[in-house]
């Protein structure tokens, strides 16, 4: 996919690894500037070192986005760095613990630590970045999941915080719509970055047994690649998209469309 985005400034949160980095790549090949924010400002550094490798415009910061005012700092460098911010892209996010509970033995630090970056930090980003966008307008990108929009048992801080984070996407579109910000969310099905290759694939390289009972729902049969995640926001942020507001853009190989399997 080709889209014209030359010397458009954009921040991609959480850009180090993953459906992130893929973002990364998109953006820069299709010739924005993109800054880098991860928690890890070495792994954001190694990231845009290879992105700039490939003769594209990248740069690594360092940024908590669960920490507001320090995002508010970042967001001022980024813009001195960049000469503004015209697309963000707030991808940085985590998932829910492993060993997964009902919602009565949750552990409260697993909770606010969950919605303190999955929600608030899409937040304080947005709050920090949006003063550098009103004069000249730009596009937010918001990275829900599906299990913001089908809620999914034993999950109840990952569930909650995406759902936050779509309603959220179509109260900022209502308000900086009529002022050029146009903004919009991709929600996730499952997706293989190598953060989730063990949970599919067991020591043979086959499905595993859970992966494989996953899998039996999705129409496609195989999980998304953060390639095709990156893609769907390229399209949000490209200016063919100039009258997609307040969307939520589902990227799942047809998960949520109903049932796949016979009963």
């Amino acid at each position: 996919m080709r889209v014209d985005l030359t010397d458009q400034p954009a921040l991609v949160t959480g850009g180090a690894h993953g459906i992130g980095r893929a973002i990364v790549q998109a953006l820069a090949e299709n010739g924005a500037r993109v800054a880098i924010v991860d928690l890890d400002g070495d792994a954001a550094e190694m990231a845009a070192r290879e992105v700039r490798s490939q003769n594209l415009s990248c740069t690594g910061f360092q940024g908590d986005v669960t920490d507001a005012a320090g995002m508010e700092a970042v967001a001022w460098e980024v813009v001195s760095r960049l000469g503004g911010i015209r697309i963000l892209v707030n991808n940085a996010g985590i998932n829910t613990r492993r060993d997964r509970v009902p919602l009565h033995q949750y552990a409260l630090d697993d909770w606010r630590r969950l919605i303190d970056v999955d929600l608030n930090g899409v937040f304080h980003v947005s709050r920090a970045v949006i003063p550098h966008m009103l004069e000249s307008g730009g596009r937010i990108v918001n990275v829900s999941s599906i299990a913001g929009l089908v809620p999914l048992r034993l999950q109840s801080a990952y569930v909650a915080a995406k759902a936050g984070v779509a309603n959220l996407t179509r109260s900022m579109a209502l308000e900086y719509g009529p002022r050029g910000i146009l903004v919009n969310a991709v929600a996730p099905g499952s997706t293989l970055t190598r953060g989730t290759e063990a949970l599919f694939y067991g020591a043979d390289g086959a499905y595993t047994e859970n992966a494989a009972s996953l899998l039996s729902h999705i129409p496609m049969g195989r999980p998304g690649r953060p390639e095709e995640i990156a893609a769907a926001v390229l399209f949000l942020a490209a200016p063919e998209s100039s009258y997609v507001n307040g969307h939520v853009l589902v990227v799942d190989g047809g998960w949520t469309a109903g049932y796949h399997r016979e009963w």
